[in-house]
């Protein structure tokens, strides 16, 4: 299979199943229930897996397993957004119906610029091998603010895109059914929902400057980072609904994303510097298997029974141009322990 015939399959693939989420999932599903996400959100992983069987066939068993390996990979940081989008949704009201639009609309976006990214870094890294060595540190310190920041509740009343777009345009004070726009006397005004969609494309962009280099440090294929970096994407929204609800069941996940970080930044650093595989893709694969399944079971065994205070850690996460409530910095050696 020649590579152009490659990447036009594909893309007409991802079409497809975008026309079926919308045209047939979202209206179907209005009102999209744990066990529907969970039922849709198993039938992307199926297909991220029947997907790296073909890539298995045609490309062969290293291609892969690099592919299933940034697939698990950016499906376990993709979590992290998961998060992110909670706090954001919960913060401005947002009713569940607008929640659908503005995920499909960001994960569209989402799509595109993780497309150019992915392209400019393997570009990039093809041409100055030494950023090898500015990603893997760049996925070290990412690993450690994440750590810093898990006990940090984010103060939103004070992020910096909202008080931007709300000192640079015409914001409405309430939302306007599912408009991102609309026209008073004339004059075009930004809704709350499109302010919020804005955060969500900032946001995903932010953690795909660590996410993308993830996967460059497990394959220099352009093909198989998109891919992999797609099929975790397209999941995205049903996963979302399927956890949402309980998300507080996760909290110390939040631990294990931030080492898979650091160990996928040490892996691109320390293979770069002997040239040579000292940390395999097999390895990387197996210890990322061992630190999210491990944060998952202990997260799931220390909130079997959380109480109210207890949940409310799930509301502590760093959100792009948001700074901590100043009382949190204080009590955050406290609530680690």
């Amino acid at each position: 299979m020649s590579t152009l015939s490659l990447w036009v399959g594909f893309h007409v693939f991802i079409f497809a199943l975008l026309l079926f989420d919308l045209g047939v999932v979202q209206r179907k599903n209005k009102d999209m229930s744990v066990g529907t996400a969970l039922w849709v959100s198993l039938g992307y992983v199926l297909l991220a897996l029947m997907f790296g069987a073909g890539v298995f066939y045609f490309k062969g068993s290293q291609a892969g397993l690099e592919f299933l390996t940034g697939y698990f990979i950016e499906k376990s940081l993709s979590v992290d957004n998961i998060f992110v989008f909670l706090l954001i949704f919960l913060h401005f009201s947002v009713s569940k119906a607008n929640q659908r639009r503005i995920l499909f609309w960001g994960i569209l976006g989402a799509l595109a610029m993780r497309a150019t990214l992915i392209i400019a870094g393997a570009s990039a890294i093809a041409t100055f091998h030494w950023l090898l060595y500015v990603f893997g540190l760049l996925l070290i310190a990412s690993g450690i603010k994440m750590l810093v920041t898990i006990n940090q509740e984010p103060d939103l009343s004070r992020n910096r895109i909202a008080r931007f777009m709300r000192s640079h345009f015409r914001v409405t004070e309430d939302f306007e059914g599912e408009k991102f726009w609309i026209r008073r006397d004339g004059l075009w005004y930004m809704t709350p929902l499109f302010m919020v969609l804005v955060i969500v494309e900032v946001s995903d962009v932010i953690f795909a400057i660590d996410s993308i280099p993830a996967i460059l440090a497990i394959s220099k294929d352009t093909f198989i980072v998109y891919s992999s970096n797609v099929f975790a994407i397209l999941g995205l929204r049903a996963l979302y609904f399927a956890l949402a609800g309980v998300i507080h069941r996760f909290h110390y996940l939040k631990y294990g994303l931030s080492f898979v970080l650091i160990l996928v930044g040490a892996k691109m650093t320390v293979n770069t510097y002997f040239g040579t595989k000292v940390i395999s893709t097999e390895m990387a694969l197996m210890a990322t298997a061992a630190l999210i399944g491990s944060s998952m079971l202990y997260s799931m065994y220390r909130t079997r029974q959380a109480t109210a205070s207890e949940t409310k850690k799930t509301l502590r996460w760093w959100i792009p141009g948001t700074p901590a409530r100043k009382e949190e910095r204080k009590d955050h050696k406290q609530d680690v322990n």
